[in-house]
């Protein structure tokens, strides 16, 4: 396994391991984060660990036009008394992102390092939000990196109430002209959604177009 020093460049893809990780290490600087996703690259780890920079094999992508909305999720987008923005709230929403409980889950990923990294990410206008409220109160949203080239890298989402983080991914697909949307790793959750797996040399290309 490759560990990273102060040089920012990753390894060759082909050091990744079965398990989709390339390396091991480095920071959470604004100059790596911003090298790594333009890459395909992007870190996942548990506080107290090393940094763990993953490029799975097979990545899990939206085709926006692809999205599946289902009978039930039309009603609710129809008749629902809801609001959507973007950009207004990320530091809210990643804080619940990081805070609320989830079924299943003992804790998140997203460490008080990788916090204080995308709230850098926002204010550069890398990393973005989609918010929807009720009665002006958060209820459900998401955040990810807008690589500038059409493709949205999701990184995570949260409900406080039930379908709204689906109602926050359906318009981020429906509304913000991305031609692919980054899911990272295969969930059955965002296979419902009408999310896929690609190898990741496809995936790579749209990087590039």
């Amino acid at each position: 396994m490759i560990w990273l020093g102060e040089n920012i460049e990753f390894p060759p893809y082909e050091y990744t391991t079965e398990d989709g990780i390339l390396a091991l290490g480095g920071d959470l600087s604004t100059e790596r984060l911003i090298h790594a996703y333009q890459r395909g690259i992007f870190p996942w780890f548990n506080e107290g660990e090393p940094i763990v920079w993953y490029c799975p094999l097979e990545r899990m992508v939206l085709y926006p036009e692809e999205v599946k909305v289902s009978k039930s999720m039309r009603k609710i987008l129809r008749t629902s008394d809801f609001t959507i923005t973007e950009n207004k709230a990320f530091a809210e929403v990643i804080f619940n992102c990081k805070y609320i409980q989830r079924e299943g889950q003992d804790g998140t990923w997203i460490t008080d390092a990788m916090l204080s990294a995308y709230l850098q990410l926002h204010k550069l206008g890398i990393a973005k939000s989609i918010e929807v409220w009720r009665n002006q109160k958060l209820v459900g949203g998401l955040y990810g990196i807008d690589l500038g080239n059409g493709v949205f890298c999701g990184e995570s989402m949260f409900s406080k109430e039930s379908n709204m983080s689906k109602v926050a991914f359906i318009h981020l697909a429906q509304n913000c002209g991305y031609k692919l949307i980054d899911c990272q790793v295969y969930n059955d959750h965002l296979a419902s959604l009408g999310a896929i797996e690609i190898p990741r040399k496809l995936f790579l290309s749209y990087l590039l177009s």
